[in-house]
């Protein structure tokens, strides 16, 4: 059952094989990661929203157009009337009305005040009854201008355009954030698959060793040179090598296509990864660092914006205290006619203004409570961002540091590699000589592997910690440059 499953194994692998490869190295695999891979477009689905949202937004504070028109408004039944004696009696009416008007508004975030200008027409078609002659009348205003303007009272528009900026910018930078996460992620799994494809090249290699090293075991105790305790355990080591073989195929096949649904690719496919490179060394001033951060990191922003929501509470507080003016004003010219050209003659002048006045009597206390209550939750939104901002700083300076000992943990792998693979070769040709036993030769063996995965392990973790230390500052120390990605603004289709 054993051998039954090995062969199943490895003629998958070998099914794999023949199918499509992709020859790819670890620039190419974030190149399609943050270009086309699944989180890539939602991400940029998600920043598209976002900024029409905040488009949608902007839109509220310019000046508004609209046409108003009532094409007709037919009554013909019997309504309530206040006649001229000042009773009531119910009459029957026979009209039909038409309105059409363009009015311009425009908020003024400034002061939580609203202007508008406007002209219109309107017309009645009085129709004939016991009661009423025909009659055709016209009512037309050609201007109208007017204001409405709160008072000593909380102005939500100067405080949402501020968020609403803030937001937005906070939503660019997440966005450069997610594509050097997608980056991170992608460094991981490449890794992942690759020093998957090494064990599985060296699981072939050890087999075929161990296969040789038996069969040189059987001849040795043949001629008595070796006991039947040594042989023993070179057989196990064969049989080891063959479960270990199929072990790193499954191990390969999952890795391969855990990296393929990353990139989003629905064809079957067989990742050939090239080796990647030893990063470069490159300084990392902490300070710089500091400042970058804080001036790139979406989470500045967000201190900003829960600081300014904090603030605007207060705010609200303050002024929303019951006490309400509010000062409205309008000019207009407007003249009645039985045709539309009477109806623009000798136009008469109107105006209007009104200050009214809201002051609470006895609130029993509520006004102070809002106000303390905003006080203290702006003092406590102060505080937890003074505390994330350490911590902001803590995690930055440990991940700098961290990338200077992770660089070191290279070198001091490297070099062990180098020794392990040297001493493994020797051991290698002294055994097929005779000169040392089999324990000496396993000894060099499982140094070597144990050498081998730690420095391809420390290669993985200072590839992740550069990709951290540049999602954290938005800033490739490498070539010293800001990570500012051109975000083209999204267009109507």
């Amino acid at each position: 059952m054993r051998y039954f499953l090995y062969l199943l194994l490895l003629s998958t692998y070998h099914l794999a094989i023949s199918q499509q490869e992709l020859i790819i190295d670890l620039e190419e695999t974030i190149g399609i990661a943050q270009g086309e891979a699944p989180v890539a477009l939602i991400a940029r689905t998600r920043f598209t929203n976002n900024y029409w949202r905040y488009q949608s937004f902007l839109a509220d504070f310019r000046p508004q157009l609209s046409l108003n028109s009532t094409l007709p408004d037919l009554n013909r039944g019997i309504d309530l009337i206040t006649l001229p004696d000042g009773s009531d009696a119910f009459v029957g009416r026979s009209l039909m009305t038409s309105t059409v008007g363009i009015q311009l508004g425009q908020i003024i975030p400034q002061t939580g005040g609203f202007i508008f200008a406007g002209t219109s027409l309107r017309r009645i078609d009085l129709f004939k009854t016991d009661l009423n002659p025909k009659r055709l009348s016209y009512l037309s205003v050609p201007l109208s201008i007017g204001f409405n303007q709160p008072l000593f009272q909380h102005n939500p528009f100067r405080w949402e355009k501020q968020l609403e900026a803030l937001q937005y910018e906070e939503a660019r930078q997440i966005y450069v954030e997610e594509h050097e996460q997608i980056a991170f992620d992608a460094v991981n799994l490449f890794f992942s698959l690759y020093i998957s494809q090494l064990n599985l090249e060296e699981a072939e290699r050890e087999k075929l060793y161990a296969d040789s090293l038996y069969e040189i075991s059987q001849g040795r105790f043949e001629v008595g040179r070796i006991a039947e305790t040594d042989l023993l355990q070179i057989e196990l080591r064969a049989r080891n090598a063959e479960t270990n073989l199929a072990t790193e195929l499954l191990n390969y096949q999952t890795a391969n296509e855990e990296l393929r649904n990353y990139l989003g690719f629905r064809e079957s496919i067989n990742f050939n990864l090239s080796d990647p490179e030893v990063l470069p060394d490159y300084p990392i001033d902490i300070d710089l660092a500091l400042e970058h951060a804080k001036a790139n990191r979406s989470q500045t922003t967000e201190f900003r914006r829960r600081m300014l929501e904090a603030e605007m509470q207060l705010d609200d507080a303050n002024r929303s205290t019951g006490f309400r003016v509010d000062l409205r004003g309008s000019f207009g010219l407007s003249q009645t006619g039985k045709t539309i050209g009477d109806a623009y003659q000798s136009l008469l002048d109107e105006e209007r203004l009104s200050l009214s006045l809201q002051v609470p009597i006895a609130d029993w206390g509520k006004a102070r409570s809002r106000k303390e209550i905003a006080r203290s939750n702006m003092d406590l939104t102060r505080r937890n961002i003074d505390q994330d901002n350490i911590n902001f700083e803590r995690e930055i300076i440990l991940k700098v540091q961290q990338m200077e000992l992770k660089r070191r943990q290279l070198d001091l792998a490297g070099r062990a590699f180098e020794v392990a693979e040297k001493r493994r070769e020797i051991a290698k040709n002294r055994y097929q000589i005779g000169k040392i036993d089999v324990t000496d030769l396993n000894i060099a063996l499982n140094e070597y592997d144990v050498s081998r995965r730690s420095y391809f392990q420390a290669l993985w973790d200072l590839w992740t910690a550069h990709y951290e230390i540049r999602n954290l500052t938005l800033y490739d120390f490498r070539e010293g440059r800001p990570l500012q990605r051109n975000l083209d603004e999204p267009t109507l289709r």
